[in-house]
């Protein structure tokens, strides 16, 4: 798929190496095709993040546990099939029921929970080609009963693995998205790959609801006062940049690492502290900004 583009002209210096036409095409994303959102679910919200390892997974589950306190029910869909995190992060370990032929997801802190994680070993690892992942994607979509005709799922959460390939297509394809969130860290190798994240969104025609920057600062234990381990403002920064609402800061906690590795999301088991108040506020600009949906 590579091809050598050099100059018109003897002696122009090449232009090194480029992707051929038909690759570039076969890569780009389509138009936004005809979709629904699962049966039974109001919106439907991608957490992504152009980049792994910059608390993704974390920010998915606090903003999931910070909706269902502010009264909204709400489900995750943990579609990081390659690092499946949500089992541990909710403390789930029993795989899913069937009932009407449908899987039932299970239930945590007030989410329904549905994760690739919960349906293999967890010893096995994930090596499976796009077609495979974006098959169980839709699987875990369509086949999981998340709401009823009497009940439905007010809110989705589908929390996506990093970068901007298969399983991303394919959810936008599948699914109806009311909106993504686009987590990124300060430092600028993040933030690079996180405006990519946004403008995938943005060429697929999805609402992007906001940027959250993680892991914005660790608080001195004596003072309070900030320390940008990592620098400080770049998600924000590139918010501006790009024109995408700008959510807030989650500082580096002790607490939220903690709770993530016992199965005890920081959200649901403290709510009252700094860090947890950061996410409901994050979930109530999260919910305000999805006004086409009626909850």
């Amino acid at each position: 798929v590579l091809t050598a583009e050099g100059g018109a002209a003897a002696p122009a210096r090449p232009k090194g190496a480029r992707l051929s036409e038909a690759a570039t095409d076969q890569g780009r994303p389509k138009a936004p095709v005809a979709a629904g959102r699962p049966d039974h679910v109001k919106a439907v919200v991608a957490v992504a993040s152009g980049k792994g390892g910059v608390g993704k997974s974390t920010v998915a589950v606090n903003l999931a546990c910070a909706l269902s306190k502010l009264g909204l029910s709400v489900g995750l869909l943990d579609a990081d099939v390659y690092g499946p995190s949500a089992p541990t992060m909710l403390g789930l370990k029993d795989p899913p029921q069937y009932a009407d032929k449908k899987m039932v997801p299970l239930e945590a802190w007030g989410l329904k929970a549905m994760s690739i994680g919960l349906l293999v070993d967890p010893e096995q690892a994930m090596i499976w080609r796009g077609p495979m992942a974006s098959q169980a994607i839709t699987q875990m979509l369509n086949e999981v009963r998340w709401g009823s005709e009497t009940a439905p799922l007010d809110v989705l959460i589908v929390d996506l693995p990093p970068g901007t390939g298969d399983v991303q297509l394919t959810l936008v394809q599948k699914t109806k998205l009311d909106g993504a969130v686009v987590v990124s860290t300060p430092q600028e190798v993040a933030v690079a790959d996180a405006r990519r994240a946004v403008t995938m969104f943005e060429k697929i025609g999805t609402p992007v609801l906001g940027v959250v920057e993680n892991m914005a600062y660790f608080p001195d234990p004596s003072t309070g006062a900030p320390i940008p381990i990592f620098g400080r403002g770049g998600a924000k920064a590139e918010a501006e940049r790009v024109k995408a609402p700008f959510l807030g800061e989650v500082p580096i906690d002790m607490a939220l690492r903690e709770g993530a590795d016992a199965g005890r999301p920081l959200v649901a088991a403290a709510p009252e502290c700094a860090t947890a108040q950061v996410f409901l506020t994050i979930a109530e600009l999260v919910r305000d900004r999805l006004v086409t949906v009626k909850f």
